[in-house]
Order: structure tokens, then C-alpha cells, then sequence
């Protein structure tokens, strides 16, 4: 497989925003903040109202890279074997055979992964936590690369399992879509009559170039100030009045992982503080336990995330600290 050369990376990167953002209109720094976390290796827990576009779009980032795009609709009755997949017993052979589920795919959609019971949400806690999942008592390793997005519905309570604050630390980040602008609206309106415009999108990359990308996302420089200035956040967390449980070592290094991440995006080969500024409220957010009078009085976590980033001092990063 040829290398690729970081201008190349910067150009595939930004060919791929252009072609999820002709589906999933004016979202561009959502669109963004998902493909930091498939560059990084984490998954995306999407908290939104229905109809926004969160089907669409991680069927465009499939299409866009041409990966094997899988669906699991998660319900009440659901088993994790209709998850994983089975082993069924062939009498012709002689012999059991695995059925493989949804979750054997590259890029996998979970959507409404409240509605489903604890231990079918473990099944996929399992592959999203280790890359593999075990059936009948072997383990199988799952596709390369592998990311998941799951969506939760956060109008709709009746009926759904909250995720416990173990589970939520499994996704290196929690993003939302939200309403689109009047004018994002009309262009939704146009480009959408007659036609299903995720279908005529076509693939920018090869898998193998995504897999460089991964690759190289590990190869982007933090300094040591960096790494203190990300510890400093997260300690914060583990202090605060308004927090009762903090950021986990997991989620140190999460941040650590979108960050550089983020820095490849911003066309750089080495992280600056404001890498760690722009993703810490969407990799923390979801991991911190407020305390009763935090919830009480309706505080927010990613607003005491950023809270503590004001008040934490900004490393200096010298130019040859980074060559």
C-alpha cells in the first residue's frame, strides 16, 4: 500500500467533509467532530430529536469511504444474538456454522440504543470496547476499521434503559445535531424533492486510505505540556463541588486521541491547547456525574467543562517543542 504524504491526508480529509455535507446540510462542524472520532478510533453517542439527519449521516460517511454500512434497530425483544450473530447448526455438514449480525460491519448505525434491554446493550458494549465479541464461547474479531454511532432519543423516556455511566464511557464522544438554520431548511427542501441525494454521493477514498489516516492520527506530536495540560483538566473534574464522579484515566486518553485527531484536521502534524479546548466538552461531557445540586439547580456538565478549561492556564508551545 502506498503512503500517503500529509497533504494528502489534509485533501482526502476535506474531499470527505464536502461529500457527507451535500446530504447533511449546514452541520459541517458536526460532520467534523464525527470524523475525528473515526480518525481516532472512538465511537459517537448522537443524543438528538428525530428526523435531524442522523441516519443520513453515517450512511454518507459509509458511502464515502466506501465501508460495509450496517443498521440495528434496537427494540424491546431484541436478543444479542440479533446482534452479533449465531451459530447454527448445519445438517449437511455436519457441523455448527456462525450467522454473523449487524455488528459485522465497518461502519454500524445503533439506533435508539436505549430501547434495548442491559444485556442486549452489553453485546455491543463488548465489540465497541475490545473490537471483538464472543458467540458460543469463541471470540471473533470484528471488521478493520470499526465505528459506531448510536443515537438516543432524549425527548422519549417511557420504555427505554438508561445507559449506565460505564457504558456511556465507551464513546469517546457525545455530539448532537440539532434544528437547521431557515436557510439550511430551504436547501434541505431542494435538494431533497424527488431524489434521496445520499444515493448518488460515491466514495472519495479507498478503506485502505482510511486505515492511513488512522494510522497517522497516532503519529501526531503531543509535548509534554500538552499531556499536563490535558491531566490538568481532567483532575479538575475529579475536585469540583458540582461533580461527584470525575473523569476516568479512559477518558484522559480519549481527549488525548481526539485531540490529535482534531489536529489533523486543522492541517497540523502536532497539538496545540486549542485542539484541547475545541473537543474536551464533547469527549467529557458525557462521562462526568453531576452532584444532586448540580442537577437541581439544572447545571450542565459540558458547561462546567468549559468552566474549568477558562479557569485551567494554557501550556505555552514553543516552535521547537514541536519539531
Amino acid at each position: 500500500m502506498k503512503e500517503l504524504k500529509s497533504d494528502e491526508h489534509f485533501q482526502l480529509i476535506e474531499e470527505m467533509i464536502d461529500n457527507i455535507e451535500k446530504v447533511v446540510i449546514g452541520k459541517r462542524e458536526t460532520i467534523k467532530l464525527t470524523i475525528m472520532a473515526l480518525l481516532a478510533g472512538g465511537h459517537v453517542l448522537l443524543e438528538d430529536i428525530p428526523g435531524v439527519g442522523k441516519t443520513m449521516l453515517v450512511r454518507a460517511i459509509a458511502k464515502s469511504v466506501g465501508a460495509e454500512f450496517k443498521r440495528i434497530q434496537f427494540t424491546p425483544d431484541l436478543l444479542p444474538s440479533d446482534v452479533t450473530g449465531l451459530s447454527i447448526y448445519n445438517q449437511k455438514e455436519s457441523q455448527f456454522e456462525f450467522r454473523p449480525g449487524p455488528l459485522m460491519g465497518n461502519i454500524v448505525l445503533a439506533d435508539e440504543i436505549n430501547r434495548t434491554s442491559p444485556k442486549t446493550q452489553s453485546a455491543l458494549l463488548e465489540g465497541m470496547a475490545e473490537g471483538r465479541i464472543t458467540v458460543d464461547g469463541e471470540t471473533r474479531n470484528l471488521p478493520d476499521p470499526f465505528f459506531v454511532l448510536a443515537t438516543q432519543n432524549p425527548i422519549e423516556y417511557e420504555g427505554t434503559y438508561t445507559l449506565p455511566e460505564a457504558q456511556l464511557d465507551r464513546f469517546l464522544m457525545k455530539l448532537s445535531i440539532g434544528y437547521p438554520s431557515p436557510e439550511d431548511e430551504l436547501e434541505i427542501l431542494s435538494r431533497m424533492i424527488g431524489k434521496e441525494p445520499v444515493n448518488e454521493i460515491e466514495a472519495v477514498m479507498t478503506m485502505n486510505q482510511l486505515r492511513e489516516l488512522i494510522q497517522h492520527v497516532e503519529t501526531i506530536y503531543v509535548s509534554e505540556s500538552i499531556k499536563r495540560y490535558i491531566v490538568s483538566i481532567v483532575t479538575a473534574t475529579r475536585n469540583h463541588p458540582l461533580i461527584r464522579l470525575g473523569i476516568s484515566p479512559r477518558g484522559t486518553l480519549g481527549i488525548l486521541k481526539a485531540a490529535q485527531a482534531c489536529a489533523l484536521l486543522e492541517q497540523r502534524d502536532f497539538i496545540v491547547p486549542d485542539d484541547v479546548k475545541k473537543i474536551a466538552p464533547y469527549v467529557m461531557g458525557h462521562r462526568m456525574v453531576l452532584s444532586p445540586e448540580a442537577t437541581y439547580s439544572q447545571t450542565r456538565a459540558e458547561d462546567i467543562t468549559r468552566e474549568i478549561i477558562e479557569k485551567i492556564n494554557i501550556p505555552v508551545i514553543s516552535k521547537e517543542s514541536v519539531k
